[in-house]
């Protein structure tokens, strides 16, 4: 396994649609391996192949407190999607920002896993948020369009918190 380096906004390949998989060989599982140990390093709930610079329909999730429920989406498809949820949303491509972004509260998706197997699954408020953005990257988009008044420095974002329970 190994890191790899995560590719940052104004990057164009962050702008690309990724192409679909159509076998897992052994560089894919590879692929994953070192995703995983990317968006782990990089303390991260999930992060798309593009973001590495692999223009492929993979992405990784884990949205334990202990990261240790990893999930892997081969051409992910979000099936359904219903109510609304509202937060702050950062993105290992955009260091150091985040912006308050709209939601859905539910969402069942269908992929493949690394077997190329095929399973649905069902998210709910972070795991749909993570899903719903990472999804985005397989089509080369970033959070930042949907960011309503757009980003913020998280040192001040944290900084607000901070100030909030203090009072």
């Amino acid at each position: 396994m190994a890191l790899r380096t995560i590719r940052v906004i104004g990057d164009p390949i962050l702008e690309k649609k990724a192409k679909e998989v159509k076998e897992v060989t052994l560089r894919t599982k590879e692929l994953i391996r070192d995703m995983l140990e990317t968006m782990y390093d990089a303390n991260g709930v999930g992060l798309a192949a593009p973001q590495v610079g692999i223009l492929k329909r993979i992405v990784v999730i884990d949205v334990s407190p202990e990261q240790n429920d990893p999930h892997v989406f081969i051409n992910p498809v979000i099936e359904e999607s219903t109510g609304e949820q509202e937060g702050y949303e950062g993105c290992l491509s955009v260091p150091g920002k985040s912006g308050w972004v709209k939601r859905p509260q539910y969402v069942r998706a269908k992929a493949y896993d690394e077997d190329m197997k095929p399973f649905e699954i069902e998210g709910t408020d972070l795991f749909a948020r993570a899903m719903c953005h990472e999804f985005d990257h397989l089509e080369g988009k970033l959070y930042v369009g949907l960011a309503e008044d757009g980003l913020v420095d998280n040192e001040e974002l944290y900084k607000d918190e901070e100030d909030a329970k203090e009072n």
